[in-house]
């Protein structure tokens, strides 16, 4: 689908400012959508909102759920307002860091106030609390029981994988599963209501953007990690041996980056399986998603057309081969279910002319990053002047390095082909590029906080292939000045960024508006 000529901000929630170690869905993110609305932007793009784990790095990339949120994101604060945590609660917190999340305290600490707060909610809670909690479980159960019990079950087995756990629960035995629930209902009750509240302030939150004409892109991975409800619950959608291992995990091969390509770790799905059901797992997932944000940017885009899969007892990617996957007729199911998907494709790296095909097919805009653009090359796909109209751009994304950590580390060459593209000296490199960014063709423009604030390689979110370290990023309220809200909304205003709903436009910039919209759109 078409997207109007607009700009935003990338800023996972986690990096939000606070008192309490981890930015969250209180007070600080509706000053950060105010802030969005002072500067004229319309878009705030997240990363995926899933539940981490500390075995996975807490990357949300790979998180316990493909569905649930992530209960640190709870605010506190909105909890002691509704009731449900007593405000003394909130007068003993540690000494977190200001400007970096240290997830082993804050997990230890957010989770022991969050149980407080649901003992409150099943001691006390009051009837309309309680009447919206069983309304959001019954709407929800399709899948909130089995993560309820699946996070219950890791909890009782001391957070070991599920594939560790005595046979029968890790094989789903209708009498394991009946006799697990009983005994862990407390758990699995705590569960459902952290999914409740994470949801219900989100929703606010989320509303709150939208009347202010903020959309919110998320972002959602195409794999699942094996350790998850997902797998756990559905393992016939997997490749999966009779004890329920994998078969083969997803990756991407050998490149110029990695000689030995990189080797994800999650298991692949059965496509086959997944079309004899209509892919109703992937349109529930979508319909959740859809309900929880505006555009969806959809991770590793190129694994619908064919993905890298890499046997069993491999150490690297460099054995694996393509397999097809399932293409247009995935998309077409899913847009019947939905209509037009607001979907932005990631298309990074080695993308072959079928993918681009099926992306163009589909009508998805695909992603420019400007950090790959001065090669030196003026064909350049990333080069602006080489945009197709229907694409997004990014000075940088999560995986990149900080625009200003980036130019520190380029080659001459690329210093000086950027500095003669640009006609600038590059004293202040990040305002070069959002004003590129924003000065261009494509229909989004999208520029992390980190490059409006002109940070170094310091405030980096995401090291690809780096095990530890990554996610932690965190802001300063006080770094929000007058002075960066007003250059901000002066280069978004230059560029026409905060172009008016096509009913607004004069008559015949609008016919030509809903006719290229219809051209555009119409997929049989």
């Amino acid at each position: 689908m078409d997207f109007p000529r607009t700009s935003g901000l990338l800023l996972h929630p986690t990096s939000l400012p606070g008192r309490f170690g981890i930015g969250d869905l209180g007070d600080t993110a509706y000053r950060w959508v105010d802030f969005l609305v002072a500067t004229g932007q319309t878009l705030w793009q997240v990363l995926p909102l899933g539940y981490t784990g500390y075995v996975y790095g807490n990357s949300p990339y790979q998180s316990l759920s493909a569905l649930a949120g992530n209960p640190l994101l709870i605010s506190p604060e909105r909890l002691a307002a509704r009731k449900l945590l007593e405000a003394s609660a909130l007068e003993q917190v540690p000494a977190f860091p200001l400007e970096t999340v240290a997830y082993g305290p804050v997990i230890e600490w957010k989770m022991a106030l969050l149980h407080r707060s649901f003992e409150r909610f099943r001691e006390s809670g009051g009837a309309e609390e309680r009447e919206a909690f069983q309304a959001f479980t019954e709407a929800n159960a399709a899948w909130l029981d089995d993560f309820a019990l699946f996070m219950a079950l890791k909890q009782a087995h001391d957070g070991k994988p599920w594939n560790t756990w005595e046979p029968a629960i890790r094989n789903r035995e209708p009498t394991a599963m009946t006799r697990w629930a009983v005994r862990l209902t407390d758990t699995v009750q705590e569960h459902k209501y952290l999914q409740y509240q994470f949801f219900s302030q989100w929703a606010a939150l989320k509303t709150y953007a939208n009347q202010r004409n903020v959309k919110i892109i998320g972002d959602m991975p195409i794999f699942v990690a094996y350790d998850s409800a997902d797998v756990w619950a559905n393992p016939a959608l997997f490749f999966l041996d009779a004890d329920r291992n994998p078969l083969a995990s997803a990756g991407v091969p050998p490149d110029y980056f990695s000689k030995t390509g990189q080797l994800w770790g999650n298991p692949l799905y059965r496509w086959d399986v997944m079309a004899e059901h209509g892919y109703d797992w992937w349109i529930q997932r979508f319909r959740l998603t859809f309900s929880t944000v505006d555009i969806t940017r959809i991770d590793h885009f190129r694994g619908f057309e064919a993905y890298w899969s890499v046997p069993a007892g491999e150490t690297t990617a460099v054995n694996g081969h393509w397999i097809k996957g399932p293409g247009r007729d995935f998309f077409i199911a899913v847009r019947k279910a939905h209509g037009d998907l607001p979907i932005i494709a990631e298309d990074l790296g080695l993308i072959t002319a079928d993918v681009i095909a099926l992306r163009d097919e589909m009508a998805f805009p695909g992603m420019k990053v400007l950090q790959f653009a001065f090669s030196g090359d003026p064909h350049n796909e990333y080069l602006p002047h080489n945009y197709v109209p229907r694409c997004v751009v990014y000075t940088g994304t999560h995986d990149n390095d900080t625009t200003v950590g980036w130019y520190r580390t380029v080659t001459e060459k690329e210093r000086t082909f950027l500095r003669r593209y640009l006609g600038t000296d590059g004293r202040r490199i990040h305002w070069d590029l959002i004003r590129l960014a924003f000065g261009s063709t494509a229909e989004m423009a999208l520029v992390p906080l980190q490059d409006v604030l002109g940070l170094g390689s310091e405030a980096r979110m995401n090291t690809p292939g780096q095990p530890s370290g990554n996610w932690a990023w965190r802001f300063r309220q006080e770094a929000l000045t007058a002075a960066v809200r007003d250059r901000l909304r002066e280069v978004t205003e230059i560029f026409g960024r905060g172009v008016p709903p096509a009913e607004a436009l004069p008559e015949h910039r609008r016919r030509h508006h809903v006719r290229q919209h219809h051209v555009r759109s119409r997929v049989s």
